[in-house]
């Protein structure tokens, strides 16, 4: 059943999990997996550069705003289980807290990295705090690798040639994409596992930096004031 549900847009949003509470159904999977990657500098309707206010900010409130669902709906033997799908971009982001907004120097190659990455500090600071509060929830981020999809529209037309020949040998198809966050939503191999990185359905190491507690607990609480919620986790170590 479609919902239609705008993830560059706070009120799409909103009105979407309105939407969703209405029909009173368990929720026991979520994936996260609307992008984009490359755009012309460009704000969403909220004022948010797009690729953090879309690939991320966008996440972060949704995720948020059906926790409560996750949490009612994930038992002790099967959890509920959340899937974010960042990319390998992640390891060459960097997180610019003072400036989340690229509005200092704009480049649509760091501004979807910084995302990328914001993704991954996400996944490990929320199962941190799931698990801290005893929740019968998961959360884990895949890497899907190089997919042959639309994502790469706004490259560069020699780019675009070098796609067109080469994919049937280097790019996934979207079916093969899709395999990783597949395995992470339904593998029993997954029950009770989180704050995985995976990568051809299997556990690998992401960057250094994801790992840093610190950044991830600012990055949340930045989060929360840009979306507009309280930071509950603020009071929980």
């Amino acid at each position: 059943e479609f919902l239609y549900c705008d993830l560059a847009s706070m009120k799409s949003i909103r009105q979407f999990v309105q939407r969703f509470r209405a029909k009173n159904c368990p929720l026991h999977v979520l994936v996260n997996n609307a992008g984009v990657m490359l755009v012309p500098e460009r704000k969403t309707e909220d004022g948010f550069e797009e690729h953090f206010g879309l690939n991320y900010l966008g996440h972060f409130l949704l995720t948020n705003l059906l926790l409560d669902v996750l949490k009612q709906s994930g038992t002790h033997s099967h959890k509920a289980r959340i899937i974010t799908v960042s990319s390998a971009t992640h390891y060459v982001g960097k997180l610019h807290l003072n400036d989340l907004q690229s509005r200092c120097s704009y480049s649509p190659h760091g501004a979807y990295a910084q995302s990328k990455l914001a993704l991954v500090l996400f996944t490990y600071r929320l199962q941190h705090l799931l698990t801290a509060n005893g929740s019968h929830v998961t959360a884990n981020v895949v890497d899907p690798g190089v997919v042959n999809t639309d994502l790469y529209q706004h490259v560069f037309w020699v780019v675009k040639v070098v796609k067109w020949m080469t994919a049937w040998l280097c790019f996934k198809t979207p079916e093969e994409g899709a395999s990783t966050s597949i395995y992470a939503a339904v593998s029993p191999e997954m029950e009770g596992a989180g704050g995985c990185y995976l990568y051809n359905e299997e556990r690998t190491k992401s960057a250094d930096i994801a790992y840093d507690e610190e950044l991830q607990r600012r990055l949340w609480t930045e989060s929360c004031k840009m979306v507009g919620i309280s930071d509950e986790a603020s009071r929980l170590p």
